[in-house]
């Protein structure tokens, strides 16, 4: 069951921007709305009104839509979903595995869970990233390098093993980041609505990855 995100982004607001009650509405609202029918498909008058206030409040204190687009996904970014996905990694990257398999298994199965809980905010980001250079550089700071850092480490310990091909560890990250990424992203984004086997999906793009960073054998 996904915890209320707005209330978490309430909260960071009020304490490190001291944002008032109408203010929290808005937030609140737009979440709503941007989540359901997407930034661009989504008026200001659409939010105020599920806000309760006039759409002049809205101007008042955000100068246009995208402002308030980037009140809700900067201060979410860099307070409470970059920590959450570095937390949620950590666990990961602090376990030791015998295999690449299934160090990928539990990455997997940490992000399902992950986005599951957070899937309102991450659908936003997800489906706005592309459009708002202002997302991308808040992604590269804040999740993106930390995490190819943690990667690295990973992925030449398994290429020392000879589990993964000698290949670039750029090019093994990109591979495995953009498999993972996007069975993800048609599983909560795409086709969140068809009858999946979130089980014999994660095994399945496990297999896909493995066998195409699996060092050949004569």
């Amino acid at each position: 069951m996904e915890q209320k995100l707005s209330d978490k982004i309430k909260k960071i607001n009020e304490e490190h921007m001291k944002v008032t009650e109408k203010q929290s509405k808005i937030i609140e609202a737009a979440i709503e709305e941007f989540s359901r029918n997407g930034y661009a498909s989504t008026s200001t008058s659409q939010i105020a009104k599920k806000a309760g206030v006039a759409e002049g409040t809205i101007f008042r204190h955000y100068k246009n839509k995208k402002n308030l687009l980037l009140s809700i996904v900067t201060p979410t970014m860099t307070k409470l979903i970059a920590p959450f996905v570095m937390d949620g990694f950590d666990t990961v990257f602090d376990k030791k595995f015998d295999t690449f398999g299934d160090f990928l298994k539990a990455i997997l199965k940490n992000r399902v869970d992950f986005i599951r809980e957070n899937l309102s905010i991450l659908k936003i980001f997800m489906q706005e990233i592309s459009f708002h250079p202002e997302l991308q550089e808040n992604y590269k700071e804040y999740i993106a390098q930390p995490l190819f850092k943690r990667l690295e480490n990973t992925i030449i310990h398994f290429q020392d093993k000879g589990q993964i091909k000698n290949l670039p560890v750029h090019t093994v990250i990109r591979f495995t980041a953009s498999t993972v990424v996007g069975f993800l992203f048609t599983r909560h984004i795409i086709y969140p609505d068809m009858n999946w086997n979130d089980d014999k999906e994660i095994e399945q793009t496990i297999n896909l990855i493995i066998n195409g960073l699996s060092p050949e054998t004569d």
